[in-house]
């Protein structure tokens, strides 16, 4: 298939791809977690992740995901999973919590699918 004859915006069921339009709705949000680069940062938001959340202009859909630890609600509203990792890192989520909340699995299924799927056929 030539890349030309690809559409790019093919809807892939539970999947929410990040293109300008939803880049330019979680601007706010993504701002506010590449803000976590810096442990001061951080800290603020855990002091405070009301007052962070509004100095970085959140729309309230954003709030609601961001107080309920909602990463598919985050990611949703624009955010980048990239930058929400920062977010999940204060919050002590491992990439295997995030990818459970992403499957709809507890976390501990959610291991266990991986280590299924790592084992050699037949063993």
């Amino acid at each position: 298939m030539d890349i030309n004859d690809f559409d790019h915006h093919t809807h892939i069921e539970g999947t929410t791809i990040f293109d300008g339009r939803m880049a330019m709705k979680g601007y706010g949000l993504n701002k506010m977690c590449y803000a976590f680069n810096r442990a001061d940062m951080r800290d603020a938001f855990v002091a405070d992740p009301e007052e962070f959340m509004d100095r970085y202009g959140l729309t309230e859909p954003q709030k609601k995901a961001v107080r309920a630890k909602d990463v598919l609600g985050m990611i949703a509203e624009g955010g980048n999973i990239y930058y929400l990792a920062k977010l999940a890192g204060i919050w002590k989520l491992s990439v295997q919590d995030v990818g459970a909340q992403q499957t709809g699995m507890t976390t501990e299924e959610f291991k266990q699918k991986l280590l299924d799927h790592a084992k050699p056929e037949g063993k």
